[in-house]
């Protein structure tokens, strides 16, 4: 009996034994669970860096952010967008400043006015063709008509201007004329149109009828603003 008390003894003993050895264990695995988070970590702060075999896991979020965020989306599409204008956008009106001054020249037959169109949009613009010119006068509205002049085509720089010219016919009949009263203009393929006063002289001849006596030379025909 006393051999069996002892064998039941060991038993226990190791028994116990291998119980604390489990929760050892046990205690060991549960250790180990909230480095899991700082192991990730370490690895993605590596890869962002260019090392470590979890560069193909930066490349995977790289691509995702590219994806889903607005910075790397947007610079691909800026750049997208950049080369789609390279094609530069017409002169609009209002991205324009219009002036008008006389340039009449001593000995000149007619006179001259020369129309200033003034890019201040920010950005470069296309300018071509004739301006419609149309002038205010005590007898109603008079459309100039196009020299026939070819008219070429032109990027206007930002902040840059070009010109073109208004020639009338000088009142010398003796009477009172044709009163003007203002210069209407629209940009060449545009419908908005600008009112300015009217820089010349200060009538023009009645006419016969025969057409008008007002003509216009296309954008950038006029060399200078006076």
């Amino acid at each position: 009996m006393r051999v069996h008390k002892l064998t039941f003894a060991a038993l226990a003993v190791a028994a116990g034994l291998s119980l604390t050895a489990c929760q050892n264990d046990n205690a060991g695995t549960g250790q180990s669970e909230p480095s899991s988070p700082s192991t990730v970590s370490s690895g993605a702060t590596a890869s962002s860096s260019g090392g470590g075999s979890d560069s193909g896991s930066s490349d995977q979020g790289g691509a995702k952010n590219s994806a889903g965020t607005n910075s790397g989306g947007t610079g691909t599409v800026a750049g997208t967008g950049s080369n789609a204008n390279a094609k530069v956008g017409k002169c609009r009106t209002d991205e324009l400043e219009i002036t008008a001054k006389d340039n009449t020249i001593d000995g000149d037959p007619d006179g001259t006015v020369v129309v200033t169109l003034t890019n201040h949009s920010g950005r470069d613009c296309t300018v071509s063709g004739y301006a419609g010119v149309d002038l205010k006068t005590s007898a109603g509205s008079l459309s100039a008509k196009r020299t026939g002049q070819q008219a070429g085509s032109a990027i206007l720089k930002n902040g840059k201007s070009t010109y073109f010219p208004v020639n009338y016919p000088f009142n010398k009949s003796g009477g009172s004329g044709v009163r003007i009263t203002g210069l209407v203009v629209t940009p060449p393929d545009e419908t908005k149109s600008v009112t300015l006063n009217w820089p010349g002289a200060a009538t023009l001849p009645v006419t016969d009828g025969s057409g008008s006596p007002v003509k216009v030379g296309p954008v950038g025909s006029a060399g200078q603003g006076g």
